[in-house]
């Protein structure tokens, strides 16, 4: 399982959808093989491979067309954030407390950039909501 071939699966499998409905794409592992993978990789790696994954996920779907990206985790935004090559962010409305939607200076393409603390279990519906406005 190396990033790039999980990325261009995942790219394909949003490819196919994005003319018809919003797309989430998220990683996650139940908790022993995780512990297994970060005991060969170290718990830094593992999460580095994965969060550059998601940031070539996000720049794939972006040279596809999507303006407006939900990225959720505090490390896996800064990846995505650089990924795409954004420096300067222009904030927009909120979500929920703490989560603007964000926008990437000079460009058509919204960011919301959350953190594991902030929005509660409705988050991503929220923000689905609030893109449409």
């Amino acid at each position: 399982m190396r990033g790039e071939p999980v990325a261009e699966r995942a790219l394909e499998w949003a490819r196919e959808r994005l003319s018809r409905e919003a797309v989430l794409i998220s990683a996650t592992v139940a908790p022993q093989p995780l512990k297994q993978i970060q005991s060969e990789l170290g718990v830094e790696r593992a999460g580095s491979l994965v969060e550059a994954c998601l940031a070539q996920v996000a720049r794939g779907l972006v040279d596809a067309g999507v303006q407006r990206l939900v990225v959720a985790g505090g490390e896996t935004s800064g990846a995505v954030v650089q990924a795409l090559g954004v420096t300067t962010l222009r904030i927009g409305a909120a979500i929920c407390p703490g989560v603007p939607w964000t926008q990437a200076e000079g460009r058509a393409l919204l960011l919301a950039l959350k953190s594991g603390n902030f929005g509660g279990p409705d988050f991503f519906a929220e923000a689905l909501e609030a893109s449409a406005r």
